[in-house]
């Protein structure tokens, strides 16, 4: 029985799925399934079940989730102190959404990173909410910005940023009818729920084959620009595009929006000391800057694909 075993067992239990779990940790499905049935042989459980659609906890699976999330907690504050001792660099894992990785993280990265002198090592991955509520309390991240996670009391949810949501679509153009019906082109972190966009999609109750998802927020707005549909965008971060006249504000009962990013901990007793100097730094003019105007995102030399926090190392 190793930690890597239960800590994909957390996940599984924690997200009801084996896909969801390999995709939390980008590795395929059968690496999880195989270490997901090393730690059944070995305890003799079968530990989580297939019940319809999602998987649920054995007896015994119910049992041990609780032990195994302490226990894959208690391995990454090892991890940490040993390092510490070592005189390493701390470790620092960023959760972010994909539209805030789009524009905003790696800016903000080298940033911090900066004012640190390499005293810290940052990561960063894209996750959506719920993936986000898994994996804070288990340390397999130590911060997350974007939505609001607060209603689990290990974790502490602070506003961070106010913007405006607002929708966009091509010069010129005047959508009719009710929103419902209209083209919705959106990023990923558009068919999260829990997304301030994803509330949005609600609330005009716009169906599933109304919306069209872009691998990013800029090939949405491209997409928008050239009469595809309309697209929520962030008022601060499309403002070139409207100044240019590529695209224009659509205006909705429902829109502007405001919104607010949070930044997301363990409660303040269980926070690694590199997680409170990223949340402290996001409160300084530098940081403030670089959220409300980070440019026209990452030129494509700096640019990385999003890359999830895993715990196979």
């Amino acid at each position: 029985m190793t930690l890597t075993q239960l800590g994909v067992f957390v996940l599984v239990a924690r997200l009801r799925s084996v896909r969801a779990a390999a995709d939390v940790l980008g590795v395929s499905e059968p690496a999880v399934s195989r270490s997901l049935a090393a730690l059944r042989q070995h305890l003799g459980d079968q530990l989580v079940v297939r019940e319809g659609n999602e998987m649920t906890l054995t007896e015994g699976g119910s049992r041990l989730f609780g032990i195994a999330s302490q226990m894959v907690a208690l391995g990454a504050e090892a991890e940490a102190v040993v390092r510490a001792a070592q005189g390493a660099a701390a470790q620092l894992r960023l959760l972010v959404t994909s539209t805030i990785a789009e524009f905003i993280a790696t800016p903000l990265v080298e940033a911090f990173a900066k004012r640190w002198g390499g005293q810290i090592e940052t990561s960063s991955g894209v996750a959506n909410a719920a993936e986000m509520r898994v994996l804070l309390p288990n340390r397999l991240a130590d911060v997350a910005i974007g939505p609001d996670l607060s209603g689990d009391p290990a974790l502490a949810s602070e506003p961070v940023l106010r913007y405006r949501l607002v929708v966009v679509g091509p010069p010129r153009q005047r959508m009719t009818g009710p929103p419902s019906r209209w083209p919705w082109l959106v990023d990923p972190s558009g068919t999260d729920p829990d997304s301030d966009t994803g509330r949005l999609l609600r609330a005009f109750r716009v169906p599933e084959d109304r919306v069209r998802v872009f691998p990013n927020q800029t090939a949405a707005w491209s997409a928008a620009a050239d009469g595809a549909g309309v697209a929520p965008a962030v008022s601060m971060l499309v403002g070139r595009e409207l100044r240019r006249g590529e695209l224009s504000i659509v205006e909705t009962e429902r829109t502007p929006v405001q919104a607010c990013w949070h930044v997301t901990t363990l409660a303040p007793d269980k926070r690694p000391d590199a997680a409170r100097r990223l949340r402290n730094f996001l409160g300084t003019p530098d940081a403030m800057q670089l959220m409300c105007a980070p440019g026209a995102g990452v030129p494509p030399s700096r640019f990385r694909p999003p890359v999830y926090v895993t715990i196979w190392s």
